[in-house]
């Protein structure tokens, strides 16, 4: 037993030396080779996205969510918006009252309810998918506050026909909460600003983060669509689209 112990914890020491050596690399990449940032046309025209909301029990944060979504600045007629809402609780309820006063601002939500939550936000986002119409997928955890901007800003670089996902850099609402959260947030800040950023100055992989990000719906399509058998969809999605 002390020498499976001491195995484990060798391997372990082992990952941890790689692992930092990885990030040191990609420290050394972001400092040497940013990538500066790329000149992109407004929006000519304005294609159809639909935006997709999976949600599950999220009473504390839906209607900000709604109301953040119902803001975006983009032509009510091109906008699909999906609220994918596995909820066993009154979060459901909370969504349809919200809905109905958003109603006048012409915003087209879609409340879409699965009795079974099948494959959990995968099987949500799955599902939503093959009723979506919209060219382009924006994906939003219930947590989050979009800009009005958002897809005024982000649109306009899928004119590289190239380019199969947008992601952005998160925000955060109570970084000064507490140490904890003033952590969270400095490791996620390193996360986009340090290791994306030198990812993508190295041209290498760079994984959508599942949520705050836009797919053109052709390549989750490509790619297999999302798979329910994994606990990081947005991971396992992200390498079978880069391959």
């Amino acid at each position: 037993m002390a020498l499976a112990i001491t195995i484990l914890f060798a391997l372990s020491l082992g990952y941890l030396f790689v692992f930092s050596l990885g990030q040191l690399h990609l420290t050394w990449i972001y400092s040497r080779k940013r990538a500066a940032p790329s000149d992109v046309r407004p929006l000519s025209s304005f294609p159809l996205v639909t935006i997709q909301l999976p949600v599950y029990n999220e009473k504390y944060v839906v209607e900000r969510l709604l109301d953040a979504i119902s803001a975006i600045n983009y032509p009510k007629d091109k906008l699909e918006i999906q609220v994918l809402d596995d909820s066993t609780d009154e979060t459901t309820a909370l969504i349809v009252k919200k809905m109905k006063a958003l109603r006048p601002l012409g915003i087209g939500f879609q409340l879409i309810h699965r009795e079974t939550r099948a494959g959990f936000k995968a099987g949500a986002l799955d599902h939503g998918l093959k009723l979506a119409k919209g060219e382009f997928i924006a994906i939003f955890d219930a947590d989050f506050v979009p800009p009005a901007d958002f897809l005024t800003s982000t649109l306009p670089y899928f004119n590289d026909p190239s380019i199969g996902v947008i992601q952005t850099r998160w925000g955060h609402l109570n970084r000064e909460y507490s140490i904890l959260t003033q952590l969270q947030a400095f490791g996620l800040d390193a996360h986009f600003s340090v290791e994306q950023s030198a990812r993508n100055a190295a041209n290498s992989f760079i994984n959508f983060n599942g949520t705050c990000g836009v797919w053109r719906k052709a390549t989750i399509e490509d790619a297999g669509g999302w798979s329910h058998d994994t606990l990081t969809e947005d991971l396992d999605l992200s390498y079978r689209a880069h391959s």
